[in-house]
């Protein structure tokens, strides 16, 4: 028996590992995210999030979206379309860690948008935002945390 402990040990680390989370569950444990999720549901980007990917997601928080005039969240929820676009701006396609994004000038989004980059001192800006929290990895992506909601540039 003595000789199959290291080997019943080695078993039990991979038993006891936590399962890897998808985009939208990291969201969802996290707490501070749920009128992202709110939105992400609402506009039928569920699947899409949870799907293999990569993407990297700027994640407002629900501070962020607390800054948006009164209303706008509520008439953001009725118009899955819209909600849809601003959302697809928050993603890029693949998996930028923090050590990239500091690399880089500029992001194209899946929705399509361009997002500007700027890193000053260890202060890095996506558009007007702030990233706060970086680095958080899922199984399908990546997670930074921003201070603000982005919004695309109206269409001409």
């Amino acid at each position: 028996m003595k000789r199959f402990l290291p080997l019943l040990a080695l078993f039990g680390a991979f038993a006891l590992a936590a399962p890897a989370a998808d985009i939208v569950d990291t969201a969802v444990s996290a707490g501070n995210f749920t009128t992202l999720v709110a939105a992400v549901k609402a506009a039928g980007l569920v699947d899409t999030l949870k799907g293999s990917g990569p993407f990297t997601v700027f994640a407002p928080t629900d501070e962020a979206f607390a800054k948006l005039p009164p209303g706008t969240v509520d008439a953001l929820l009725k118009d899955p379309e819209k909600l849809k676009g601003i959302l697809l701006y928050h993603v890029v396609a693949g998996k930028v860690m923090a050590a990239d994004l500091v690399k880089l000038k500029t992001a194209k989004t899946v929705g399509g948008g361009s997002l500007t980059i700027k890193v000053t001192g260890d202060k890095v800006m996506v558009n007007n935002a702030n990233v706060v929290k970086t680095d958080i990895v899922t199984d399908n992506g990546v997670i930074h945390v921003i201070d603000t909601v982005l919004l695309p540039k109206a269409k001409k």
